[in-house]
């Protein structure tokens, strides 16, 4: 079965729908919270829903029953499957450092689902400015008085030789 992309309206009902299960017109206005809309409105919501495959409808009597046809968890799994489609290049991988580095989920949640799992962290180079000039200490040049101090020093250490 085909899935249809969803309206951000459609998506919005088919939470109320999904939490239903099966309903009729009159419990969708009941359920659906302030401000509602009008009932032609979500009649015609019902219509779509119905031709786009997510709801089936049962006659009874003058009134229609709807029904949830489309679970949530296939919609969940196609908006997925888009999703990694089009803007992780079909990878998991992708996604799953995505998620990491937006801190949508952490190491540990991952080692949970799979202990075996080994995440490598990522390089990070960092400088340590003050720790590079403690332990490696680099050579300044010695001002005036401390240069003649030098020169007379090794002048005279000549002059013993």
């Amino acid at each position: 079965m085909k899935i249809n992309h969803l309206t951000s309206a459609e998506e919005n009902l088919m939470r109320l729908f999904w939490k239903l299960e099966s309903f009729y017109l009159k419990e969708v206005m009941e359920q659906h919270p302030e401000p509602k809309p009008h009932q032609n409105t979500v009649s015609t919501y019902l219509k779509i829903l119905v031709e786009k495959g997510y709801l089936a409808t049962e006659k009874e009597g003058r009134i229609f029953k709807y029904s949830v046809v489309l679970p949530m968890e296939e919609y969940r799994k196609f908006l997925l499957n888009e999703l990694v489609h089009h803007f992780f290049h079909d990878s998991g991988k992708e996604i799953v450092s995505f998620l990491l580095h937006e801190r949508f989920i952490s190491k540990e949640d991952l080692t949970e689902f799979n202990p075996v799992i080994q995440i490598k962290p990522l390089k990070v180079i960092e400088e340590f400015k003050y720790a590079d000039e403690v332990l490696n200490p680099k050579k300044t040049k010695k001002k005036g008085k401390e240069k003649d101090k030098e020169k007379d020093k090794k002048k005279k250490k000549k002059k013993e030789k």
